[in-house]
């Protein structure tokens, strides 16, 4: 048996048709998807609780106030299955999805697999935010947010599947890694030799923020905790990952640094900023007008909050977090 894990929280928009990909699953075995809802305040649970009522392979379980992590491990304790999957209600799993992750992991010789993230945007900047996302500027070095011509090893993946007693031999994920839960699950995996693919057969839609704020929220927060990881997992960090924090730093210097700190930091900023530029003449230019124009601020946007989520959470030092922020 597929036990399959899927934290929620406000999806209105995307509930109903998560769940008929879920229905999808073209998978021979047993199945049970746990629906786990952190408190959703919107029509979330009104649409959902009719569209599964009846089909006993579904199971909603309240869990507000938590993390996505915590709910994670309430799925994994509530959970039957020898085999567990973590699958996201804003993204749309292949019907396939289980039954070639199920495949890969009997083969024997991985810890994890999962596809990659494709992004599509379906509002006007969730759009620019998934073009974006086609260039390494956007995506930088994350192996799993493109379509590979083959299977490829990754050091941290999208949702994905495990064993049952991998899982349980880690202590399942990281309550206080909330925000990225995944990268430090991962982190703890590859320490332990465990192997982590990605199967392009298995690629998920994903739909990103359809705001600027949201798209800034949401990178912050990942940054903030990707900075937590490293002090513990300093792996995760790829060189990728020193550029947005300079680009914050360079932006300080402009202003505050001696004469000449500030004439270097605003030479690099022009190269930055021609970089984008560039980049997004390159991205866009069989993009509408409107989208092309757009992307300079939204790689801006994931540069900036990557790079002061990041920096926030280094200068909490080596102390830990209190109780994680609710997501």
């Amino acid at each position: 048996m597929i036990s399959v894990l899927v934290p929620f929280l406000n999806e209105e928009r995307h509930i109903a048709e998560a769940v008929a990909a879920m229905r999808a699953q073209t998978y021979a075995g047993g199945m049970e998807f746990l629906l786990i809802d952190g408190g959703s305040t919107d029509a979330t649970r009104a649409l959902l609780d009719p569209v599964v009522a009846g089909d006993e392979r579904f199971r909603v379980i309240d869990d507000p106030d938590t993390t996505v992590p915590a709910r994670l491990n309430l799925g994994l304790r509530e959970s039957r299955g020898e085999l567990i999957a973590r699958m996201d209600a804003h993204a749309l799993f292949p019907p396939r999805y289980l039954e070639l992750g199920a495949r890969r992991l009997a083969a024997g010789d991985v810890a994890s697999v999962s596809g990659p993230q494709i992004a599509v945007g379906e509002g006007p900047w969730s759009r620019r935010v998934a073009l974006a996302l086609r260039s390494r500027l956007g995506r930088g070095e994350a192996q799993f947010r493109h379509l590979p011509a083959g299977e490829v090893e990754i050091d941290s993946g999208y949702c994905g599947m495990w064993r049952r007693e991998l899982l349980e031999s880690h202590g399942g994920w990281n309550e206080l890694a909330s925000f990225a839960e995944d990268t430090e699950l991962a982190a703890r995996v590859r320490r332990a030799g465990g192997r982590i693919v990605c199967v392009p057969e298995m690629a998920a839609i994903y739909q990103p923020r359809d705001t600027l704020g949201g798209l800034a929220l949401q990178y912050g927060r990942y940054a903030h905790r990707r900075a937590w990881i490293a002090r513990r997992h300093p792996e995760v960090l790829r060189p990728s990952h020193a550029l947005p924090p300079a680009i914050v730093l360079a932006i300080v210097l402009s202003v505050l640094g001696r004469p000449t700190v500030a004439r270097g930091a605003r030479r690099a900023l022009a190269l930055y900023l021609s970089a984008l530029a560039l980049e997004s003449v390159r991205v866009g230019r069989d993009a509408p007008l409107a989208d092309a124009l757009a992307l300079p601020a939204v790689y801006a946007t994931m540069h900036l909050s990557w790079g002061a989520g990041f920096l926030a959470g280094c200068l909490e030092g080596l102390s830990d977090p209190g109780r994680p922020e609710r997501p």
